[in-house]
């Protein structure tokens, strides 16, 4: 089958959406499926080319946005003419949309008057959007109702409707959106995540000893990530337990939290890693005693996933879909987003029990089990073949 994937992210960009779109297109590719991924290019130039992974890109022409560093924008007047010569090029058997902005909606249009069944999936949120322009809270109010009116003009237009969780999907469904909304797991790779690494490199590389207890996260250091609560939390930890913090990725807070670090003399106990390497990533999971997640907008969290295939407990901010992944008192603790002291709290508990946290990990990795990204792939192909009818 040949499925067209878009995005109006660059696919070079790191964050949880594009990690998904490149491992599930050569999950597929793997499977003997043609996928072309279609993205804003990194220049004013329309070009197709191979990823290092294998895929096969066509990047459209773009300008660069200014809310983050990294991020493409494609203009929507200039791109319909290179959008509708790439569809009928490739003439996929269906447009997979993982976004609802430029050039997705430019791709629908002429998928539709080209008679090509249609999905999407959505990863978005209004407030993971919007907060990056820092207007005042009344504005971002009313941007955030226009951004789900904006969603529900584009994805009603799809044949399916998925999410990659039930609470993404109730989202949805309580901004009033008119479809039937599936929830698919963004699904886990667990070949790759695993408990089973050899850690020593890492620990030499960041100067982690073994005589403390690791406490990880890892993920874009952007405002939605409270990373900031985290930080502050670490004081109130080490009065019980001497353990060190390790951040892992990049972003737009990076160096504010660095200053806080450094305000609150907490620079022995914490260790920015900057982006780590794919192939390092799994290795940084089997560091941990304990992975914390504390934003708030977290339509399923990735990371997560791989800290809990990599067999690691997880205290996690009770918001959105963390709650279907962490059960409380189980693999892990929920604590309400803004309570340090609960966090703290759990954070002493986990690290200064080993039985505990042996035991959490462990139901963490059996929890995972469900998401095996094998069984997410065997989904999406049944929902292709069900919206084109093919065996």
């Amino acid at each position: 089958m040949k499925i067209l994937i878009t995005t109006d992210i660059p696919i070079n960009f790191t964050c949880g959406l594009t990690y998904f779109i490149k491992r599930y297109a050569l999950l597929l590719q793997n499977k003997g499926h043609e996928i072309m991924i279609m993205c804003p290019s990194t220049s004013l130039r329309s070009r197709n080319y191979t990823s290092k992974e294998g895929l096969a890109i066509h990047g459209i022409s773009s300008i660069p946005a200014l809310v983050q560093k990294d991020l493409r924008v494609s203009p929507p007047l200039t791109i319909k003419r290179t959008i509708e010569k790439t569809i009928k090029k490739f003439n996929p058997d269906v447009l997979h949309v993982q976004t609802h902005f430029f050039i997705s909606y430019t791709a629908l249009t002429i998928a539709k008057e080209m008679g090509i069944a249609t999905m999407g999936t959505n990863h978005f949120m209004p407030e993971n959007v919007f907060h990056h322009l820092h207007l005042p809270k009344q504005f971002e109010s009313a941007l955030n109702k226009i951004g789900w009116r904006h969603l529900h003009y584009i994805y009603k237009k799809l044949d399916i409707i998925t999410t990659p969780t039930e609470a993404a999907a109730n989202l949805l469904r309580n901004s009033k959106f008119p479809k039937p909304v599936q929830a698919v797991s963004n699904g886990i790779d667990l070949k790759i995540f695993h408990p089973n690494y050899n850690t020593s490199n890492l620990r030499k590389r960041y100067n982690l000893t073994t005589k403390k207890p690791i406490i990880l996260f890892v993920g874009r250091l952007d405002a939605e990530k409270n990373l900031d609560r985290l930080i502050k939390t670490i004081p109130k930890v080490l009065k019980q337990v001497d353990a060190q913090l390790v951040i892992a990725g990049r972003g737009l807070q990076e160096k504010k939290l660095k200053s806080l670090v450094s305000k609150l003399h907490l620079n022995k106990n914490i260790t920015f890693t900057g982006f780590v390497p794919d192939e390092d990533l799994p290795k940084l999971y089997c560091l941990a005693d304990c992975f914390v997640i504390p934003g708030t907008a977290e339509l399923q969290s990735i990371a997560t996933m791989e800290a809990m295939a990599s067999r690691v407990p997880i205290i996690a901010a009770d918001a959105v879909a963390l709650p279907e992944l962490v059960k409380n008192g189980e693999n892990g603790y929920l604590f309400p987003p803004k309570n340090l002291k609960v966090l703290a709290d759990c954070l002493i508990k986990i690290l200064s029990d080993k039985k505990l946290r042996d035991k959490m990990a462990q139901k963490s990795y059996q929890i995972i089990q469900a998401h095996d990204v094998n069984k997410v792939i065997k989904k999406f192909e049944s929902i292709y073949k069900e919206i084109t009818k093919k065996p």
